[in-house]
Order: C-alpha cells, then structure tokens, then sequence
C-alpha cells in the first residue's frame, strides 16, 4: 500500500503548471521617467559508443535518485537548494524565456570551455543567416589552415567544399573544429576577425568575464569564460535561433566528402550523450580538454518551460551527464511559470504641446515570470503608470509609461509602454489656426 502511494504522490509532484491568466489589474496616473535591457575537443575525451549500456544504466540510476529526492522533499516535490549536489566546481540553471538564474554554482569564476566556445560561433553563424550575409545553401571551401584543426574534426581536405549547412551540422554534431574555422573565414575573411565579432558580441550580451582567442575552444592562454556567460550566450542561441535545436538534436548522420581523391561518406555521432539519455534533451554542446576537463551547455524542455545547464570542469562525462541531468530535474521540479494571455490594450496617453491632445500607446510584450517558492501565481497583480508630463515631440517606440507586476505585494517585473505612434510638436502656426478656428465656432 505505501508503495502505491509514493507511486501517486511521485507521479502527482511531476506537474508543472503553467499559469496563463489575467492578472488583477490597478492603473495608477503617477510620474514615470522617459528614459528607456565525435567529440575530444583537443585530445581530452574518448569517443564513447552511441547505445554504450554503461550509459544507460548510469541515466537510469540518475533517474531513481531524482526519484528518492523527490519523495524526500515531501511537499511540492521540489528539492531544496542546499540537497542539490553538483559535483562540478562551476555550475548555472537557467530558465531561458526569462533569464532567471534558478541555481548556481561559483558561477562567475573564470575557466576554459572547450568546445562550448562554438554556441558563441554558432551563433555568429545564425546571425550572419539572419542578417542575409550567407546562405545555407553557400558553399564554403576549405582552406590549409582550416584543414590543419587538431582535435575533433570531420578530416576535411584544402580545398573541398561543402555548404555551410553541411558545416553547421559538423559543428553542432560532431564539434568539428576543421568546420569552425571554414565558417569563420567565410564569414569574416579571417578567423582573427571573426574572433573580434565574438569577443564584440559576448560583451553585447553583458559577458562580463569572457574572452575568446580562437572560435573553437581549443586550449590556448586567456581563452577563458564563466558558467554564467555560457548561460547568457546560449540563452541569445536558442532563443534568437530556435532552428538550432533541428541541428543539435541530431544523433547521427552522414556527409559526404568529394576531393581529389574522390568520394566518401564520413558518420557523424553526436558529442553531447544526453540527447540519447535525457528525455528532455534539446541541446545544446559539450566540450572537453586537458586544461577545461568536461564542460556541458545542456538544454531541455518539459512542457512549456525550457532550461539551461551549464557545468564546467567536470572529473569525467559521466560526471558532466549527471550533474546536467539533476540540475534540469531540479529545476522542472522547482519552476511554475506565469504567462501572461496576449496584451491587454492601455488607454491613449495624455502629452502637451502636441499636434494631438494623446498618443496611442502598448504594452511592449507579454510579461513572464518563473516563481520557485511555490506562490500562488493566481494572485499576479498588474499595475499601470504612465508620465503625466508627457509633452511633444513623441515617437513611435518611445517609452510613456511601465506596467508592473505584483505578488503577495512583491514587485516581480515590469514591462515597457511604448507609443504606438508619432506625435509632432505643435507650431506657432498650427496653434493659431487652432484659436482661431476655435473663436469662429
């Protein structure tokens, strides 16, 4: 009988909610400021066998703990911060859609990634996809320096070409540091330039303590960055470019190789075990050398909550899978998310010396929030406040006013009003024809 009972309350605990309401709803005209937020990656992890039953049985033993936590935890089925043991010197959860650090570990210290260098290369890549500069179907060739990539790399030859979505799979895939370099000097001419772009866009994404030397993570002096910044990096990837994950996801595929030496097939396996091994699994790259030991930017999805799991300095994979795979359980087991149901409209706003009395205005976006303790999110309270001293010129996308959000009396976000049109200042000239056209009625 207790069995069935711990069946029922284990399979009870594996909700998560997602709460998709209305929020109660206050507007307050106060004042608000008009200002505008096959992997060895070097030689330092051995190939291990896709279907390996060594790794199945540790993913399966892996699940029974979280089991055991669970029961353990009693009440919401969460398990507090300080039962969570990551063996890892350095570690980070993130929940994706808002940013929101959910468990951390001597996250901001400096160390080597490894092959997790390439979310950011990916991401330059995705980038250069999006802003139209590449295409997918673009050929790229090989260059002798290219070629020349120790380390994990799918062998390609000075001077083959393959397309740059044959190169993107090679990198998410197998970890291809040959493959790196060729998109970087497609991209940028040289790998040295695309280095730039990297260091340039991880300090757009405020990471603070990272600099890249090279765009594939090999060992190299000052080639350093923190679970923290892996977090942020990854978080702009999958949510900038969701199709990541079509790559990521990959367990094994075939390219083929066309030099002077004629035709070939190469297999690519996929690095990252948890895709094999994690139900949840959606990413996103591992990475591992003498220097960084095992290293793990892990996402996962349940439901509609999405999270990030980065582990740097890992003993051994195994370790790395296992503090990846409890962190996302803990997490899934901890977070209820909030969603707000479309935007409600927000009157005119009132401005002087305007052509126009009011200015059209909205809510920027939809407001999301991750709650850990267990609140009842059904008590989300929104607040509006716009600028009564508003004045003309305004333009479309300016900042007139906040909603903020509340529960049990907590500020827990806000979102931005924004004018949803132009208003012109009015002229001494239309100001007259007003008074007079006002005096002849």
């Amino acid at each position: 009988m207790k069995s069935i009972v711990a069946m029922l309350l284990t399979a009870l605990l594996c909700v998560q909610p997602v709460y998709g309401m209305e929020a109660k709803e206050t507007i307050l005209y106060t004042d608000v400021q008009g200002e505008e937020a096959k992997e060895s990656e070097g030689t330092g992890e051995k190939k291990e066998k896709p279907d390996g039953a060594e790794d199945q049985k540790e993913t399966e033993e892996i699940a029974v703990k979280r089991k055991e936590d669970i029961q353990e935890a009693g009440d919401s089925g969460s398990v507090a911060a300080g039962q969570v043991e990551v063996s890892a010197p350095s570690a980070i959860l993130m929940e994706s859609s808002t940013g929101q650090v959910i468990f951390e570990k001597d996250a901001d210290t400096q160390r080597p990634p490894a092959s997790v260098t390439k979310v950011m290369t990916l991401l330059l890549i995705f980038d250069a996809l999006g802003d139209g500069k590449i295409k997918l179907e673009d050929q790229v060739t090989t260059s002798e320096y290219a070629a020349s990539m120790g380390g994990s790399q799918v062998f390609l030859e000075p001077g083959e070409v393959q397309t740059v979505d044959t190169l993107i799979k090679c990198i998410s895939v197998a970890s291809a540091n040959d493959a790196c370099v060729a998109m970087a000097e497609y991209i940028c001419g040289s790998e040295d330039e695309f280095v730039a772009q990297m260091n340039k866009r991880a300090e757009g994404l405020g990471m603070t303590n990272t600099h890249f030397v090279n765009c594939n993570g090999l060992d190299a002096d000052g080639h350093l960055t923190t679970a923290r910044d892996i977090a942020l990096m990854s978080r702009e990837l999958i949510t900038a470019y969701p199709q990541i994950h079509d790559y990521c996801t990959i367990w094994m595929e075939n390219i083929t190789h066309t030099t002077k030496k004629g035709t070939s097939e190469f297999g690519l396996s996929n690095t990252n075990k948890l895709i094999r091994q994690y139900e949840y699994a959606t990413g996103l790259k591992t990475g591992s050398t003498s220097k960084a030991k095992f290293c793990v930017s892990a996402t996962a999805k349940k439901d509609d909550t999405e999270l990030i799991a980065v582990i740097m300095a890992a003993e051994d994979s195994k370790a790395r899978v296992k503090d990846a795979i409890t962190l996302c359980n803990y997490g899934f087991g901890k977070c209820n998310k909030y969603q707000e149901e479309g935007i409600k409209p927000v009157k005119p706003v009132k401005l002087s010396r305007g052509v126009k009395a009011t200015v059209k205005a909205s809510q920027e976006e939809p407001f999301t929030y991750i709650d850990t303790t267990g609140a009842d999110l059904k008590g989300m309270e929104r607040k509006v406040s716009v600028d009564k001293k508003l004045k003309a010129p305004i333009k479309k996308g300016d900042k007139v006013g906040e909603v903020e959000y509340y529960l049990n009396g907590a500020k827990v976000g806000s979102r931005n009003i924004v004018a949803s049109e132009t208003v012109e200042a009015i002229s001494y000239q239309s100001a007259l024809l007003d008074t007079i056209e006002a005096w002849l009625l």
